[in-house]
Order: structure tokens, then C-alpha cells, then sequence
């Protein structure tokens, strides 16, 4: 009897200690799988595997352009370390004052390692040409590369960013992506079917002193082309290459746009040089828009420009267009804010936000 007893106590002990086991095992296998989606792989821009947090609540961010990016898809609030300043991109930091709390750690030629290990990103954008995305790794932080030098390049960028933010990224960059395509098949519905004899030859100048120019292969190329002009400089490939005075009266634009940041631009008009240029004979010298990021280049206004700069070109082919109408409806709509008629015409003519008192 008691041998039975003993017996019966054994099994039940066994059976105990087995239900025991299987539930930590259990345990173990729901905690690895939280484990697990805490984290996810995507691969970026620079084609490198990167895994990174599903949740995101802090952000570093070294390309100028893709902070506005960052604001345009509900993230602008989580940006603690940046490339700017509130001087140097003051409609960004008006339409997204959480950036006034950010840190600037980047340089496009270096990073303050330092400081950025004290703002604690979850992540880190820099564009594929910056070479300090190694150093930033070897801290741990988890770095994606992001490039494009056309539209298509543009929306795989945009969606890559809405994909990592998550659900709402996602909702804003299939918008924003929505959005674009409409505006790029207005324009170059009509811009296609123009002859190539009657499309300007645009160039854009990217600083004067030293004479530098966007050519081929850059989003600079690419608006040019959907908004019905030629690129002067489509024989130089990339941004930002240093010309002589002799190659700018040898392409002899009929348009010459210059960037917004250039305040010397009146040299163009006042020297012997230049005046033997159609443009300048023209008066055909303009300052490209500026505003949570320059228009011109790389960022969300993108969108705007192409609708701009058709309507530069062929005024008489796009009389439907009210650029300052747009800029305030894109604005509220991508941007949340609320931009007054006195404010667009700001940014279109490339002028920084009034003072406040």
C-alpha cells in the first residue's frame, strides 16, 4: 500500500514538474517571438541589409533634405539630432517647431559622434555620398542610406521612409506618392507633345563663386525635363560640378535658374560676360522657390516644383495653374500648416518667413 502510494505521489510530481517545464518553454518561446518583432530587416537605398526597431521614437537625421521628409510623414516630432538650424531652414522649423528641441550633429562631411550618442536615436538617414555611415554604426546605432536622382528613385526613397516609420508613415508616403504621380502626368501630358525645338534650354546654377551647375543623372535634371524644358548642362553628369564663364556662353541658355540661397545673383546681369548670354538678354534670370526645403532639390516640394517650373516655361500652355493656390493647399495637406497667401508668395520668391515681432 504504501509502495502504491509512493508510486502514485512520483507521477504526480513528474506530471507537475512536466507541466512546469512546458509552460516555461512556452514562455520562452512567446518572449523570443516579442523578441523578435521588436526588430525588422529592410534593405536601403544603398542596397545593405539593416535591421532596425519596429517602433521608432527618436530619429537622427544627416540629410537636409529628408528631415522635411521626416515632418511630411507625421515624424517630424521625433527628429532629436539634425543637419540644421533654425537660421538656415527657418520655414522648416516654422512649419515644424519641434525641431527647435532637435541637436545638430551632423556636417555633411562629418558627424560629433558625441553628441549624437547623447540625443539616443533609434536611427540614423544619411544620404549613400555622406562616408561617416560606418562611424555611426560601430556605435550600434542602426544606419539606413537614401538616395534618388529621379521621380521613380524619389517615391521608392519616400516609401522606404513611410515603410520604417510605420502605419502612419505608410498612409502619408502612398499620399504624398499619389499626389506627385497626378501632378507629373498633368505636366508632362502636355510637355511630351511639345517639340524639342520650342523647349528652352534651362540652366540651373548651383552657387556662382566658383561657378558650380547640376547636370545629368540629378533630380534637377529630371524636373527640367517633366516640366517641358532642356538641360543646358546635360553633358556634365551629377550636382554641384564647377564650369567656366567659356562653357556657359557655349550652352548659351534661353533660362538661367539660380538657387535660392545665391543673394549675389545680380552679378549674373552686370557683367560683360554674362550679358553676351540669351538668358540675360532675356531677362530670363529667376530665383527658384524656397521652402520647408529648397524646391529644387530633393525634398517633398518636389511636387510643387514641377507644377513651378512648367509654368515658367510654357505660361501659355499651364495658364491652370495657381502656384500660389497649390503651395497653400500642399501646406495643410502634407505639411499641417496653415500657410497664408503672404507667406507662399514668400516662399515662391524665395524669401525666408517674415520676423515675428
Amino acid at each position: 500500500m504504501k509502495i502504491k502510494k509512493l508510486i502514485l505521489t512520483l507521477t504526480a510530481l513528474v506530471t507537475i514538474l512536466f507541466m512546469v517545464a512546458c509552460g516555461d518553454k512556452e514562455n520562452v518561446s512567446i518572449t523570443s517571438k516579442e523578441k523578435q518583432s521588436d526588430k525588422k530587416v529592410i534593405t536601403d537605398m544603398a542596397g545593405k541589409k539593416v535591421e532596425i526597431p519596429t517602433n521608432i521614437e527618436k530619429i537622427g537625421d544627416a540629410w537636409p533634405a529628408h528631415n522635411e521628409v521626416l515632418a511630411m510623414l507625421g515624424s517630424g516630432g521625433k527628429i532629436v539630432a539634425t543637419i540644421h538650424t533654425a537660421k538656415g531652414r527657418p520655414w522648416l522649423y516654422k512649419v515644424n517647431p519641434q525641431m527647435n528641441k532637435a541637436t545638430t550633429v551632423f556636417t555633411t562631411a562629418d558627424v560629433n559622434i558625441e553628441e549624437l550618442i547623447k540625443t539616443k536615436p533609434d536611427i540614423v538617414f544619411t544620404p549613400t555620398s555622406y562616408k561617416y555611415a560606418d562611424k555611426i554604426i560601430s556605435t550600434g546605432i542602426p544606419v539606413v542610406q537614401l538616395s534618388f536622382t529621379n521621380f521613380d528613385e524619389l517615391k521608392n526613397c519616400f516609401k522606404i521612409t513611410g515603410d520604417i516609420l510605420g502605419t502612419e508613415g505608410k498612409q502619408k508616403s502612398d499620399k504624398y506618392i499619389s499626389y506627385l504621380d497626378s501632378k507629373l502626368k498633368m505636366v508632362t501630358d502636355v510637355t511630351s507633345n511639345i517639340p524639342k525645338e520650342q523647349k528652352p534650354k534651362v540652366l540651373h546654377i548651383n552657387a556662382l563663386s566658383p561657378l558650380t551647375i547640376d547636370g545629368s543623372n540629378t533630380i534637377i535634371d529630371s524636373w527640367i525635363n517633366a516640366a517641358g524644358g532642356i538641360n543646358a548642362a546635360a553633358e556634365i553628369k551629377g550636382n554641384m560640378k564647377q564650369v567656366s564663364m567659356e562653357q556657359i556662353l557655349k550652352w548659351n541658355p534661353d533660362v538661367i535658374i539660380v538657387q535660392s540661397d545665391i543673394k549675389d545673383a545680380d552679378k549674373i546681369l552686370n557683367t560683360d560676360e554674362w550679358k553676351q548670354v540669351a538668358a540675360v538678354q532675356k531677362g530670363k534670370i529667376i530665383h527658384n522657390p524656397d521652402g520647408a526645403f529648397l524646391w529644387d532639390r530633393y525634398g517633398a516640394e518636389e511636387a510643387l516644383q514641377i507644377q513651378w517650373a512648367a509654368k515658367l516655361l510654357h505660361p501659355d500652355k499651364f495658364k491652370n495653374i495657381d502656384i500660389v493656390k497649390e503651395t497653400r493647399s500642399f501646406y495643410k495637406d502634407f505639411l499641417n500648416y496653415n500657410l497664408s497667401e503672404e507667406e507662399a508668395n514668400l516662399i515662391i520668391s524665395g524669401k525666408p518667413p517674415i520676423k515675428e515681432q
